[in-house]
């Protein structure tokens, strides 16, 4: 097999460096900076997958394609967690090698255009738009960190208001991918009918009303993220539809009988159990599987105590206008004893309402909205 693929790409003009084990391979890497990797799984000595985490530690910015036997759904998920680009399954087609390999050199080509752009992060209590300094939120942090270069698709789950699209949009904006769109759509919000010509376009006379052909959300979002919110609110039907995008990486819009190729990464957020939608037959095992590469839970802002004297300076400085203004040490100590069951979301409210409220250059006790705070 490696000596059909050496052939295969010295024949498309590729200069290629064959390696028999992993140690072979890392031996090369540490002399050679190549454009990307593609290696089996299983080999002798070290795995495919023990070679892509010193990869990530000796070249990080080097993408790393798998090759692993069909419907091995473990080793695909072991290896996009390891930090893996993307993977192929055993047997394949010369062309799907060669597109994956093609996805992954333009992958890094962009991580270089863009790494100019990233800002540098304050692993302590800041990541963009994400504000914690607790336990929970810094595994988040370093998550977000490894997954941010991948393609693999990421489940992020909390309750409302824990900040599930600011993730999505934190992972979006420090990847490779962060040139190019971020489109999120609640699933929720859309009725099932016109969800799916929202996200796949239509064609000219699909349906009543199609005057023109209109293009799709994963068109939109080429070479960018579609976050999909409330992805468990999904009926089937689109469901299996989704599924198969993900499998064949192509889309048919609605009424036309052309497919076209996608280039989008997709995170997708929900706010229930999907495990529990699976086992009532209300969300699809096998599609589940496909977006729960990488999964991501935001806990609670009552479970994380810590983040909210953060959260409420980060709030203040939004709201209040340029206007240097604080929160007093008793309307702290009242905040912390809320609950929050609206999270992150209730208490911007909160805080935004207070401010508007305050007569001086501080947020009392009596700015405090007249509820259970």
């Amino acid at each position: 097999m490696r000596e059909m693929l050496v052939s295969l790409f010295v024949e498309r003009g590729f200069a290629v460096q064959p390696a028999a084990s992993a140690d072979e391979a890392l031996e090369c890497l540490r002399d050679v900076e190549y454009d990307v990797v593609l290696s089996d799984i299983k080999m002798p000595g070290r795995s495919g997958i023990e070679m892509v985490g010193e990869i990530r530690e000796m070249r990080p910015e080097t993408p790393v394609v798998l090759m692993t036997a069909f419907g091995s759904i473990d080793s695909v998920i072991e290896s996009m967690r390891a930090g893996a680009f993307d993977y192929i399954t055993k047997p394949f087609e010369a062309e799907s090698v060669m597109i994956t390999v093609d996805h992954a050199i333009e992958h890094r080509a962009l991580e270089e255009e863009n790494r100019r752009l990233r800002r540098a992060v304050d692993q302590t209590s800041a990541f963009g738009d994400l504000i914690g300094a607790s336990p929970a939120m810094r595994e988040i942090f370093a998550l977000i960190r490894k997954v941010a270069h991948s393609r693999a698709s990421v489940l992020i789950t909390g309750e409302s208001g824990t900040g599930k699209e600011v993730v999505a949009r934190t992972i979006h904006y420090h990847g490779a991918r962060s040139g190019n769109p971020f489109i999120p759509i609640n699933c929720t919000a859309i009725p099932e009918g016109l969800l799916e010509s929202e996200l796949f376009g239509h064609g000219r006379g699909a349906f009543t009303g199609a005057h023109t052909s209109k293009q799709g959300l994963f068109e939109k979002a080429k070479g960018g993220t579609l976050f999909l919110d409330e992805i468990g609110d999904m009926g089937l039907g689109l469901q299996s539809k989704l599924l198969r995008v993900l499998q064949d990486r192509e889309i048919r819009p609605v009424g036309s009988t052309q497919s076209t190729k996608i280039d989008v990464r997709i995170i997708t957020a929900t706010n229930r159990d999907l495990q529990k939608e699976m086992e009532e037959e209300r969300f699809r095992e096998d599609l589940y599987y496909r977006l729960n590469v990488i999964p991501i839970h935001i806990p609670p802002l009552r479970d994380r105590p810590e983040d909210l004297p953060l959260l409420v300076d980060a709030f203040v400085k939004k709201h209040s206008d340029g206007v240097r203004q604080h929160v007093s040490r008793v309307a702290m100590e009242r905040l912390m004893k809320y609950p929050w069951k609206g999270n992150a979301r209730e208490l911007e409210n909160v805080i935004e309402r207070a401010l508007a409220l305050s007569s001086g250059d501080q947020i009392d006790l009596d700015d405090l909205p007249v509820t259970d705070l």
